[in-house]
């Protein structure tokens, strides 16, 4: 498994995103991740999942040092004592005293930033998080959280795929020495209905899936996070490092990349143009 290390941290670049999955089924779901080889875990307060995961990994049998595990604060708990008393919440439904990474959700202006990162910073400091970030951060609210707030966050998490470039945020997160962390890797199964990927895919005996997801990782300082709701699209999803993309066919896949945004609620930011 390939890891990218940034600011002390080791990250595994695939890791397995659970929006959507719950009850036995997320429980089970994330058991067979674990045993296929998956240690790192993305979760949010926003899923409604945290207990079932944390079931899962009481039940894994791999030690919580080699697992990197995230949550993340949903929107409504953004004011320093909301998020303080939902991350110790987060916690105690995971079953664990301490998460590898916590990240703002949504950027939706409830509260100063700089207050939220602020409370972020002394959770870090207690030892509750590890790592801090963001996600769904344009380049704007980038520049806010680092230069202005001199936030000391890890990633920005957002939305990337084969069809949306999102070269402005790459670009200032690879200036600031962050990663990127893909959510919504497979534009919910329109790669897999991609004839060009599929054909990229041929000529390497994989899927399209297994060939946007290693476009992925392959670009510095990216990880994705693919959900995979059975254990044979889990398996599928990290058979993708015994091959590698030629030029032409990274090229190909870059072309592609275009503005064809999927997750845009209502409480979104003003996004980034391609």
């Amino acid at each position: 498994m390939k890891e990218l290390e940034i600011k002390g941290a080791r990250v595994p670049a695939l890791g397995f995103g659970t929006w959507q999955l719950s009850g036995r089924g997320c429980t089970e779901a994330v058991r067979h991740a674990l045993e296929l080889g998956y240690r790192h875990i993305d979760t949010a307060q926003m899923y409604g999942n945290e207990s079932e995961i944390g079931r899962a990994l009481r039940d894994s049998g791999v030690a919580r040092g080699d697992i990197f595990l995230t949550t993340k604060v949903a929107p409504g708990n953004l004011a320093a004592a909301a998020l303080r008393r939902s991350a110790e919440e987060s916690l105690k439904r995971l079953g664990v005293d301490q998460v590898d990474l916590l990240l703002i959700h949504w950027p939706t202006g409830e509260a100063p930033l700089g207050a939220t990162l602020d409370a972020l910073a002394k959770l870090r400091a207690e030892g509750k998080t590890r790592f801090i970030g963001v996600a769904n951060f344009t380049v704007k609210l980038l520049a806010e959280a680092v230069e202005k707030h001199g936030a000391d966050i890890l990633c920005n998490q957002v939305e990337y795929h084969p069809f949306l470039s999102q070269r402005p945020v790459l670009a200032a997160l690879q200036r600031y020495g962050l990663m990127l962390t893909a959510y919504t890797p497979l534009a919910r199964g329109e790669v897999q209905r991609n004839a060009a990927l599929a054909a990229i895919g041929r000529s390497y005996g994989k899927t399209a899936a297994q060939v946007a997801l290693r476009w992925l990782v392959d670009q510095p300082s990216v990880a994705a996070i693919p959900k995979a709701a059975n254990r044979a699209h889990a398996a599928a999803n990290i058979d993708i490092f015994d091959f590698a993309l030629e030029a032409k066919d990274r090229a190909a896949i870059d072309a592609m990349r275009g503005n064809h945004r999927i997750v845009d609620p209502g409480w979104g930011p003003h996004w980034d143009p391609p």
